[in-house]
């Protein structure tokens, strides 16, 4: 005669498996992929691999850094996982003038499930080119009263930032990037894929902060870029942005922030923006006053596209160092945590004459701007 206990013992035994198999669909129902990925990884079951999700654009998270930068990388990655790309798993592409080091790959590395991916840069993109007056260039630097004006890497960072660094073999099978950099603040979740967005909607310039630069560091860079309109004419678009860019018939300074761009990469890739950066780097401006990437590609954005592939992404919270965007009523509610109150780039000139230059050129007939409020002309110091 069998025991009671030792029946229902041998059931339970029988039926292990499936209660197992049970529990553990229920835990996975109730858990997103980052999480079913370190459950699954952290138990040794036959059967059983890893979930990987598979971005749907080809696209990454680039930044040019170097290994001092560690610490504001980390600050940075750790916001952008938080906000966006735990979900979405783009890979991060980062380089350096220099090799990195197996700390600064170990410390970024540790914040994210995504592929990470480590360059350096190549002589011809880093360096001063052979065209470039030296004594000139010295005299130039000594005589600089602007941020980084005495810098050798600063300006060898805007030259390769503006024609160099779409152009490395770690981005060659990109479609798009989103240029991130250290120290800088994301406020908002991310609940869309911004990649697919401009995808989807043919846009191929996205920003989110305008502001006017520094006269003294582009005094040429206007004249030289009409030198380029009067050879090329045929490369300005039909609906292009260029009454953004001019006030009086003069250059008006505004440009995008290029430390959070997001780009349809076909765009730098292009015949006329490759022969725009070539015919600057000809002229020697990045060395001889301090022509900065912001400017070279709002300049190119504004004439090259049209007003319908630019986009400005003010439903990101985005903050670098001395400058605040923050998306109207994140004080109050949504999923943004910042305050419009600290903000200044919203109702800031070049964010308003965008919007405002973009409304006419889609609504011609609009008897509205875009945009009617107060306009705050003030200047941010940054350097």
């Amino acid at each position: 005669m069998a025991f009671p206990g030792l029946r229902y013992a041998r059931l339970l035994w029988r039926h292990l498996p499936i209660l197992l198999a049970g529990v553990l669909g229920g835990y996975l129902v109730g858990t997103n992929k980052s999480e079913i990925r370190l459950a699954l990884q952290d138990m040794d079951y036959p059967g059983l691999t890893t979930i990987e999700s598979t971005p749907p654009v080809r696209a990454a998270i680039v930044a040019l850094v170097r290994n001092s930068d560690l610490y504001g990388l980390r600050q940075a990655m750790r916001q952008i996982e938080d906000r966006f790309n735990s979900r979405y798993n783009y890979p991060y592409i980062f380089v350096n003038d220099v090799p990195f080091t197996e700390e600064f790959k170990q410390g970024v590395t540790d914040l994210t499930k995504a592929r990470v991916e480590f360059g350096t840069l190549d002589h011809d993109s880093w360096k001063v080119p052979e065209w470039i007056d030296h004594e000139r260039y010295e005299e130039a630097k000594a005589m600089a009263r602007y941020p980084h004006g005495e810098k050798d890497s600063y300006r060898k960072m805007c030259r390769f930032q503006s024609g160099f660094l779409h152009r490395h073999p770690l981005l060659k099978d990109l479609e798009y990037y989103w240029r991130i950099e250290p120290d800088v603040e994301y406020f908002c979740d991310i609940d869309y894929d911004p990649f697919l967005f401009m995808k989807q909607n043919g846009i191929k310039y996205g920003w989110n902060i305008a502001m006017p630069e520094f006269m003294d560091t582009i005094r040429t860079l206007w004249n030289t870029t009409q030198q380029f309109i009067h050879k090329y004419p045929q490369y300005l678009a039909t609906h292009n942005l260029k009454e953004w860019l001019i006030d009086n018939g003069d250059y008006n300074g505004c440009h995008f922030w290029s430390n959070f761009e997001i780009v349809d990469l076909s765009f730098y890739r292009s015949p006329e923006y490759q022969a725009y950066f070539d015919h600057l780097d000809r002229a020697g401006g990045f060395f001889y006053e301090r022509w900065g990437d912001a400017p070279v590609h709002s300049i190119a954005a504004a004439l090259f596209l049209n007003a319908s592939q630019v986009h400005y992404f003010d439903d990101i919270g985005y903050f670098h160092p001395h400058v605040y965007t923050c998306p109207a009523g994140s004080n109050q509610r949504g999923r943004c945590v910042c305050d419009p109150d600290q903000s200044l780039v919203q109702n800031g000139y070049c964010n308003v004459r965008f919007r405002n230059t973009k409304h006419q050129i889609l609504h011609p007939d609009s008897p509205t701007a875009a945009y009617t409020g107060p306009v705050n002309h003030a200047h941010v110091e940054v350097g």
